[in-house]
């Protein structure tokens, strides 16, 4: 694995921290899978940000109990797919596996094409479809166009660990095509604070931290004031809100907040009115 910097390269850092929780007492989940991808040079940089800013790991498995959650729900009710924008090192389409839905994921096709090897190399069965691209510069409804996708059939979006990296018009662009193309939908993801972006909620780590990952080449250039604001500029409506503090509270019940940076990182889902 090369040195790990740029937005592709920070994939494996969280995925070191979200596989750490598997060996806590009692997880808020389960992933199995996603040690296959990872190496001493993964547990490198991921100690370099941890060292620098240690909520990071709480923050990254905060959002992936919560995504878990919300897929689940969806696959009880009458979700035929997910699509997983900037996949990363995202396992669920293994280990949320369900034979009456299809998984597609979206990234550059290194990251992709590391993902279908090791799948075939371990030889698990699933139902994914991988389509190397860049969403935002190919075009999200041309891409899922090109792979297979139903425009039609109720779908659930994970957007995990991207509108940081994405200037806020990107991000609403991204939900007005989804709006104007598919039909029933839901789409989930997390965001960070203006505040922090800007380097004005006045902790000194947090702005560490965003400079730690502008450092590594992976700049945060935006963030969300209002959630409610940005959905009815997309024509969504919001299903539900969290800031990340309200989820520690929830699942670590009892357990201090090491930073104030849960009261500014949010996760959320939104959805068309047609849902």
């Amino acid at each position: 694995m090369a040195a790990i910097e740029n937005v592709s390269g920070t994939a494996f850092v969280v995925a070191e921290f979200r596989a750490e929780e598997n060996s806590e007492p009692a997880p808020l989940y389960a992933d199995p899978i996603v040690g296959l991808f990872l190496n001493d040079d993964s547990k490198r940089a991921a100690r370099r940000v941890a060292e620098s800013f240690p909520p990071t790991r709480d923050l990254v498995r905060i959002r992936t109990k919560y995504l878990d959650d919300v897929l689940e729900k969806q696959l009880r009710s009458n979700v035929r797919q997910v699509v997983i924008l900037g996949a990363g090192l995202d396992t669920r389409a293994v280990r949320k596996h369900s034979a009456a839905v299809s998984y597609f994921e979206i990234d550059d096709p290194a990251t992709l094409g590391l993902k279908q090897a090791c799948y075939e190399r371990h030889g698990f069965e699933i139902n994914v479809t991988f389509m190397p691209g860049d969403y935002v510069r190919d075009g999200l409804i041309g891409l899922l166009a090109g792979s297979g996708f139903v425009f039609d059939l109720p779908t659930y979006f994970i957007w995990e660990g991207n509108t940081m990296y994405l200037p806020r018009d990107y991000t609403r662009q991204v939900l007005a095509e989804l709006r104007n193309h598919v039909g029933r939908f839901e789409v989930s993801f997390d965001y960070m604070a203006e505040s922090v972006v800007s380097k004005t909620t006045g902790d000194p780590a947090i702005t560490s931290l965003v400079e730690s990952f502008a450092s590594m080449g992976a700049p945060w250039v935006s963030g969300i004031g209002d959630i409610h604001t940005l959905a009815h500029e997309a024509g969504l409506k919001v299903v539900e809100n969290f800031r990340t503090a309200e989820l520690h509270r929830k699942y670590w019940a009892g357990r201090p907040m090491t930073s104030p940076i849960f009261n500014f990182y949010s996760v959320c889902t939104l959805a068309s009115d047609r849902t």
